[in-house]
């Protein structure tokens, strides 16, 4: 059996063994490359193929909150090409939390479905509420496609050509 000979100073080990990064050290030379201290026990992150201890890491790699700017340990929100605490990736308007579901982004700001519809959706020509999916644009206006419907026997109008009365559809059957 051959020598162990640490990975730092080069010279034969006696005694207690580090091994770690596919190498062999003395305990006092298994440090950190950032602050230089010795690394106890198994905690810590390889980065450029060295050894960072946790604390090290934590404050000079870790990604930084968006919202607060503190390093993200835990969870990371990727969302608006920035990083962000979950509990920090909220709506703009409402501040509810957005981690789990969707959003909608105006002017480089998260926004839940109902406040993005508020604040910025067009308006449906036939039930007045927000558009925040698939329109019919027809009549100079935007209509959910289940609001434009016949002015008088209210289906549906599904045809691409159609009368009008009162700037209101007719479907083919009442025209």
């Amino acid at each position: 059996m051959s020598d162990a000979v640490c990975g730092s100073c080069n010279a034969v080990i006696q005694g207690r063994i580090v091994t770690a990064l596919n190498k062999k050290w003395h305990p006092e030379h298994f440090c950190c490359n950032k602050c230089r201290k010795p690394i106890e026990g198994s905690n810590f992150h390889n980065h450029d193929n060295g050894a960072v201890c946790v604390s090290c890491y934590t404050q000079h790699y870790s990604p930084r909150c968006h919202g607060c700017g503190d390093p993200i340990t835990d969870r990371v929100i990727q969302a608006l090409g920035v990083s962000w605490h979950a509990n920090h990736f909220v709506c703009a308007n409402c501040k509810n939390e957005l981690g789990g579901g969707g959003f909608m982004e105006q002017a480089g700001r998260p926004y839940c479905t109902p406040c993005y519809g508020d604040k910025f959706a067009a308006k449906c020509a036939g039930c007045g509420k927000p558009i925040v999916d698939k329109a019919i644009i027809a009549l100079e206006a935007k209509w959910h496609r289940e609001c434009f419907t016949c002015k008088k026997c209210r289906n549906p109008v599904t045809d691409s050509t159609f009368s009008v009365m009162d700037n209101k559809p007719l479907c083919g059957k009442c025209a």
